[in-house]
C-alpha cells in the first residue's frame, strides 16, 4: 500500500507530534508499506533522502516556525503543483499528521482516502490546546462558536505577543482561517486521536466527527532503562506556561520557604533566557540545558530517579511521560487529559490536582525520601506495566486496519 505523508514538519523539527510522525513512517516502512513523506525543507538539509525504508520530499514550505497551521495553508502554490498532483495520484492513502489540511479538498477530489492524525484540539479549538486562559483552566464549553471564543483567544495571544497590534492580528487570523481548516478536517475519511481523554473531548464538542474517529496510540521510540546514579529530578518541558513550569517554579519556592531539603531538578529546553532569570533558576536548584538530543538525554537521566510533568492543559497523550516509563523511571504529573491513561497501572506514577503547587511540594518529599532501591523496583515495574499496554504492533495492526477500511480495497 502505498501511503502519502504530508508534514508541514518533521522529525528531528518539532515536538511530540513529530516525533510520532517519524515513528510511524518507520513502523510503517518496516511492515513493507511504501512511503513517502512531503515536509519543510530547513537550511543545510537535502531536498531528497531515502533511509529507514521511506523516502522524503524537503522543499521550501515557510519562512518561519511560529504560526505555522496558517503558514502552510497559504502554499497553495504547492499544493496545486504538478508534483503534488503527482504524488497524491500515487498514493492509496494520504496522512495528514499535522496542520497541512488544505491538502484533504485537492486529495478527495482526485479520489483519494484522507487519515488527518490529531495530536492536539484544533477541531474545536482555534489555539489547538482546549485551555481558556481567562479562567486559567481547561475550557468547558468548546470553541465551536467562534465568537465566544474571541476573549480567550485574544487573552492567549496577548500574553504571547508584543504589542497590541500583533496581539489582535493573531486573534483574528485564528478567528477567522480557523473554522476554514475545522471544514477541511470534516472532509476527511478517518480521524485518528491518541488516547480515548483527547476523543472524548472531541466527540463532546464536535459531535459531527465521532464517527470518524479512532483511537490509536502513538508509536513508542525504542529506549532502554538507564541505571540510577542520582537523587536529582526532571523536567523537560521548557519554561510554557501550560506544560506548568510555573507550578514547579511555586513547589520550590513553596519548599525553600519552608526551609526543606534542597532538591536539584535538571530542566531541558531552556536556550536562550535571560542570564538574570537564569540565576534565580539555579538558585532554586535548577539545572539548565537548551536542547537535548537522545544520548545527551540518557546521561541526564542517569541522575535523575523522578520525572515532573505538571501540566495545566489536558495532554493528548505526552511523550515526556512514555519516555519517563520506559526509561525505568518514577512519574510525578497532573491528572488530566490523556496522562492517567498514560501511566494506568504504573504503580511509580503519583498524580496530581493540575496547578496544585503545594501538592507537587509535597509528592516531590516523598519521592525524595524513597530509597535508591525502592525508586528502581518502582520504575522497573512502571516500565513493565506500560509496556504491556502499549506495544508498537498493536499501533502497527490498528492503523493497518484502518488504512484498508478507507481504501476499501485491502
Amino acid at each position: 500500500m502505498n501511503v502519502l505523508f504530508l508534514s508541514e514538519v518533521f522529525y528531528p523539527h518539532g515536538g511530540g507530534a513529530e516525533l510520532a510522525t517519524y515513528l510511524y513512517a518507520k513502523l510503517l516502512s518496516e511492515a513493507k508499506f511504501n512511503v513517502t513523506v512531503v515536509t519543510n525543507r530547513f537550511p543545510s538539509e537535502p531536498e531528497f533522502s531515502k533511509n529507514e525504508g521511506f523516502t522524503v520530499y524537503r522543499l521550501p514550505l515557510l519562512k518561519r516556525r511560529e504560526g505555522i497551521k496558517y503558514s502552510i495553508l497559504q502554499r497553495f502554490d504547492v499544493l496545486f503543483s504538478s508534483f503534488m498532483r503527482r504524488w497524491i495520484k500515487w498514493a492509496d492513502v494520504v496522512y495528514v499528521p499535522r496542520f497541512w489540511f488544505s491538502a484533504i479538498p485537492l486529495a478527495k477530489a482526485l479520489g483519494k482516502p484522507v487519515i488527518v492524525h490529531l495530536h492536539d484540539y484544533i477541531p474545536v479549538c482555534p489555539l489547538t490546546v482546549l485551555y481558556d486562559s481567562r479562567v486559567d483552566g481547561v475550557c468547558q464549553k468548546g470553541g465551536f462558536c467562534s465568537v465566544g471564543c474571541i476573549g480567550c483567544v485574544y487573552a492567549y495571544e496577548s500574553g504571547r505577543r508584543k504589542g497590541l497590534s500583533r496581539a489582535l492580528g493573531s486573534t483574528f487570523l485564528n478567528l477567522t482561517v480557523w473554522p476554514v481548516l475545522r471544514g477541511f478536517i470534516e472532509c476527511s475519511d478517518a480521524v485518528v486521536c491518541v488516547s480515548r481523554a483527547q476523543r472524548d473531548l472531541l466527540v463532546r464538542y464536535a459531535p459531527s466527527l465521532g464517527g470518524k474517529i479512532k483511537v490509536i496510540y502513538d508509536p513508542l521510540p525504542q529506549l532502554s532503562p538507564v541505571p540510577i546514579d542520582g537523587d536529582d529530578f526532571g523536567y523537560f518541558g521548557g519554561s510554557s506556561y501550560l506544560k506548568g513550569f510555573h507550578v514547579l517554579l511555586k513547589a520550590l519556592k513553596y519548599r525553600k520557604l519552608r526551609g526543606l531539603d534542597p532538591v536539584t531538578v535538571h530542566a531541558a529546553k531552556f536556550s536562550g533566557i535571560d542570564p538574570r532569570f537564569a540565576g534565580f533558576l539555579e538558585e532554586l536548584g535548577f539545572v539548565l540545558y537548551g536542547k537535548l538530543g537522545s544520548n545527551e538525554m540518557d546521561q541526564i537521566y542517569r541522575n535523575v530517579k523522578a520525572v515532573i510533568m505538571p501540566s495545566i492543559l489536558g495532554e493528548t497523550f505526552g511523550y515526556v511521560v512514555a519516555e519517563a516509563l520506559l526509561r525505568g523511571r518514577i512519574v510525578i504529573a497532573s491528572r488530566i487529559g490523556g496522562i492517567p491513561e498514560a501511566v494506568e497501572g504504573c504503580k511509580g506514577a503519583f498524580l496530581l490536582d493540575a496547578g496544585d503547587a503545594a501538592q507537587l511540594a509535597e509528592t516531590i518529599s516523598v519521592v525524595k525520601g524513597l530509597s535508591r532501591e525502592e525508586v528502581k523496583e518502582l520504575g522497573k515495574q512502571n516500565k513493565e506495566a506500560f509496556v504491556s499496554r502499549f506495544e508498537n504492533q498493536m499501533t502497527l495492526k490498528d492503523f493497518s486496519k484502518l488504512c484498508n477500511s478507507v481504501t476499501k480495497t485491502w
